[in-house]
């Protein structure tokens, strides 16, 4: 397009909230923890384990998705995880994440593989979920499909080599819908989604600690500092951790 066009489109002021007939989308805001433990179930081991580091951790969906062991420092009593890429990266600034004790319990296992190669892996994923499905099996072998004998030879969607924040979503909404399956329409499960357990670590931790260390744990900080006082966010987040994560 002619650049008199995107200068026009860029001087176009924001919609502002309640001052247009456009529809006002829900706030996302977080999620009871009890929803959480009735979803968990429901879940692969694998997408389980993600949603438990992310609601201690306050991570954001991409950045759970992307871990990797070589991105984790574990040499200290607290973890600290820096992603390799981040959302606020194009301003300059370093994302640390700090994982404490709860959360290191969730991780650790997942370290032991590769050190570039990712945690979370949704092919991993889907072979212990197919695994433990046959394992619920009551039907004989000698009747009914035997494993794999259903299955396309050439799929056109196969399990990568890491999720994605789209598909980490889906499987958080499947397992609420099976979830609520069970339910036959007694005390719903609200939907539960990734964003909404990153909003339940920052209000935890803004309860506990105050809205300056929610900034901080959470990577909400919106300039650049000195690097004095990088050092100390850095270091009230590892306390923070310490104590809740």
């Amino acid at each position: 397009m002619p650049e008199s066009v995107y200068r026009a489109l860029a001087t176009v002021a924001g919609l502002r909230k309640g001052h247009t007939t456009a529809g006002e989308p829900e706030p996302v805001g977080p999620v009871p923890e009890q929803v959480v433990q009735a979803t968990l179930p429901h879940l692969s081991e694998v997408v389980a384990d993600m949603v438990r580091l992310q609601r201690l951790t306050g991570c954001r969906p991409a950045e759970v998705c992307i871990l990797r062991p070589c991105d984790v420092d574990t040499s200290g009593d607290v973890w600290v995880y820096r992603p390799e890429s981040h959302k606020t990266e194009h301003h300059g600034r370093e994302r640390v994440i700090c994982i404490g004790p709860k959360a290191q319990d969730v991780l650790r296992p997942y370290l032991l593989r590769e050190k570039e190669s990712y945690c979370f892996v949704p092919a991993e994923s889907e072979r212990k979920r197919l695994a433990e499905r046959h394992e619920r099996r009551r039907t004989p072998l000698s009747c009914g499909n035997r494993p794999g004998t259903n299955r396309r030879r050439r799929p056109k969607k196969q399990p990568g080599n890491r999720y994605t924040t789209g598909s980490y979503r889906r499987a958080i909404h499947r397992a609420v819908d099976l979830a609520n399956r069970e339910r036959n329409g007694h005390g719903l499960l609200p939907k539960l989604s990734p964003n909404r357990l990153r909003h339940s670590a920052a209000t935890e931790i803004r309860r506990q600690f105050g809205l300056e260390a929610a900034q901080v744990t959470l990577g909400h900080a919106t300039a650049d500092v000195s690097q004095i006082y990088a050092e100390r966010d850095l270091s009230l987040a590892v306390e923070i951790m310490r104590k809740i994560g």
